[in-house]
């Protein structure tokens, strides 16, 4: 099979869908790997590197999209991809469609197979490669959020850890998944007394277990929620609805409840945000303010830190790639249910009902 790697082209997206060790083992399993030139430069990545890994360096992102079958991206395509992909060529990214009817009816349109990172699922119900962008992201919404606490940013000058003297910061985490643990987890060494909400018990209890003595979990009610946005300085939305939109559990008459300076990171962004009031920034200008509080919803959160996030997204696609590629699609689904999860739009039809029911479409197919 022919693969495209096509240069990501949504701003400041620095990562690259493949690394040349993942370019090297496609070519030992002898298929042809096209790399667009500078591809893989934001993640330190050079076109020698995926030439000495045995891929050819193509000119444009055109010429890597017409000469291809298969397409391994970072991100959604967008608008001006949607005409340089063909009927049939297989698109493996995330895509997180349920936050965007227009990508939706794009790729309808263009009768790819569209196969999302985010929605393939191993039996035990865990997104494996959605798994280490969410670690990523839940580290990174910490970082992020300390640094918009500060006043010269509009935050409201609190310094998460505190000092001897002065009590810490208060961090809200929505949601006890992988984006959850992982910002309690960097919130709590920097030293911040952080509060995680989540309405599955069984979660609550695991992060009781493993996390220090000031995270406290709580159930997550609307109720709750209301009574912890008016004393927590940094709220993060880390909720995931698998391949639907994420629930609005803070709403815009909330944000009068929260002090000047609060600083919200909804890393629920992707698909469609938690906050009824987030609306998809860049990292070129993350934030903006609505009722003093300040809104952190980068969408790629994971392509400021490119070396780290490309290398762990290789690490775990590049086994349904080489499926893929080795047994064609239809193959490779039919074997690996994992790999059918992952299965969004297939040539003009939507297969995956919660996209179906997002937009109102007709029921999906079997494929």
């Amino acid at each position: 099979m022919i693969v495209g790697v096509p240069k990501e082209i949504k701003n400041n997206e620095n990562r690259v869908g493949m690394t040349p060790a993942g370019v090297f083992e496609l070519v030992k399993n002898n298929h042809t790997v096209y790399v667009q030139s500078g591809a893989g430069e934001g993640s330190g990545f050079f076109n020698q590197d995926y030439q000495k890994a045995g891929a050819t360096i193509l000119d444009t992102i055109g010429q890597v999209y017409a000469m291809s079958d298969m397409i391994v991206k970072v991100k959604e395509p967008i608008a001006q991809e949607y005409d340089l992909i063909q009927k049939g060529q297989i698109l493996f990214t995330y895509f997180h469609f349920a936050s965007s009817e227009a990508l939706t009816k794009a790729m309808i349109k263009s009768k790819a197979v569209c196969i999302a990172y985010e929605t393939v699922e191993d039996e035990d119900g865990t997104l494996p490669l959605l798994t280490p962008m969410s670690e990523v992201a839940g580290r990174m919404a910490i970082q992020q959020g300390a640094k918009f606490l500060e006043k010269p940013v509009k935050g409201r000058g609190v310094l998460l850890g505190g000092v001897p003297g002065v009590a810490p910061g208060r961090v809200l985490v929505l949601g006890a998944g992988t984006v959850g643990i992982q910002a309690a987890k960097m919130a709590a060494g920097l030293g911040a007394h952080v509060t995680i909400m989540d309405v599955n018990m069984k979660r609550l209890r695991q992060v009781n277990d493993i996390m220090p003595s000031h995270v406290v979990t709580e159930f997550s009610n609307e109720f709750n929620i209301r009574k912890h946005i008016q004393t927590h300085d940094l709220i993060i939305g880390g909720v995931l609805l698998k391949g639907a939109k994420a629930p609005n559990l803070i709403t815009r008459d909330m944000l009068k409840d929260m002090r000047p300076g609060t600083v919200i990171v909804d890393v629920a962004v992707d698909q469609g945000g938690c906050v009824e009031t987030t609306k998809p920034t860049t990292h070129e200008d993350p934030t903006y303010i609505i009722d003093d509080v300040v809104h952190y919803c980068v969408a790629n959160m994971p392509g400021a830190v490119p070396y780290t996030s490309t290398v762990a997204l290789t690490n775990v696609t590049l086994p349904y790639v080489l499926k893929l590629a080795n047994m064609g699609w239809r193959s490779a689904c039919k074997l690996d249910k994992s790999l059918s999860m992952g299965l969004n739009i297939v040539e003009g039809e939507v297969v995956y009902k919660e996209i179906a029911e997002t937009f109102h479409l007709e029921e999906p197919v079997l494929v």
